[in-house]
């Protein structure tokens, strides 16, 4: 741990800076962002088209100075399509493999949930084993590797739903929503490119990345917190609406993201904020509500908003 938490807190916010300058008004969702990237998890961004997720995506390609890949997911896409297929030489009878989309540090899967399980379900190695195997050969993907995935919320018509085992690998589900009114009109007048992401540059490298995410690992969970976190987690599997509360790996991944939040406020140890603070985005998509909540109206949100009042906080 040769990085001082001062420094690894100044990398963390210089990176948010860098994206602000390009997504405008997100300031709270490009803290997320930037947290899910130090604790090296992958992102679920839920929202309509056009309101700059792709642009988040090379964004933070470019502040980390990485590769960036898009992939268009389509009903007809094929497995081989994103990790890549053997081709043979006919002339010396061998195979080589060429690498697919899926070898890059910033993977964009938009509209992920178009493709079929068949192909979602090549993303499941790779977001897990940081890896794909390829006729019974492994191949090791870039590190680091984030898979930045979105779907659309208002068009289901062709869709196939995420299922729980692929939701739980996401460290966080967030929306982006439109940007405050005289930020959107000021983007109206002011941009004149097409691409605002050649205007930004690389603010921190993939070494310094590494060593973030090597630092996460020493930040401090006092038993009080650590406590308060698991009382959350159980609630979530005690709660009456809820049929499939948060996994173990869940529960990991939670507290994962929450000591990248303490680095990101220059703490050497998790408070309870960090934790009720991040609640709401790293646990409502993992849980799955039982068919009386579902047609009710209840929402996942607001049952982890319950859970959070009705847990005591440590003091």
């Amino acid at each position: 741990m040769d990085l001082p938490i001062s420094n690894a807190c100044q990398l963390m916010k210089s990176a948010a800076a860098n994206l602000g300058q390009v997504i405008h008004g997100k300031e709270e969702k490009i803290e997320l962002v930037i947290l899910a990237l130090v604790a090296s998890g992958h992102i679920l961004i839920e929202d309509i088209p056009g309101i700059g997720k792709t642009t988040l995506a090379r964004s933070l390609a470019k502040t980390i100075d990485g590769s960036f890949s898009r992939i268009q997911f389509t009903p007809d896409l094929l497995p081989t399509d994103i990790t890549g297929i053997n081709i043979f030489n006919q002339s010396d009878s061998t195979f080589s493999f060429k690498k697919g989309p899926l070898f890059a540090n910033i993977v964009l899967a938009d509209e992920i949930n178009r493709a079929s399980p068949r192909t979602q379900s090549a993303l499941l190695e790779s977001m897990s084993e940081k890896q794909v195997t390829i006729d019974g050969t492994s191949h090791v993907l870039p590190l680091p590797f984030v898979v930045l995935a979105t779907q659309n919320p208002v068009e289901y018509h062709g869709t196939y739903p995420l299922p729980e085992a692929q939701l739980d690998r996401f460290m966080l589900q967030l929306d982006l929503g439109y940007p405050p009114r005289d930020l959107e009109e000021r983007l109206i007048i002011d941009r004149t490119t097409s691409d605002p992401v050649s205007q930004i540059d690389s603010v921190i490298t993939l070494e310094d990345l590494v060593r973030l995410r090597e630092l996460v690992d020493h930040i401090r969970i006092e038993e009080s917190v650590s406590n308060y976190l698991m009382e959350i987690v159980q609630e979530t599997r005690r709660n009456p609406q809820i049929s499939l509360g948060v996994s173990t790996r869940g529960a990991l991944l939670y507290a994962r993201m929450v000591r990248s939040r303490a680095l990101f406020y220059e703490r050497d140890y998790v408070i309870p904020e960090d934790v009720k603070t991040l609640a709401v985005n790293v646990l409502s998509h993992r849980v799955l509500l039982d068919t009386k909540a579902q047609y009710g109206g209840v929402t996942r949100e607001k049952i982890i908003h319950d859970i959070l009042n009705s847990v005591k906080v440590p003091r």
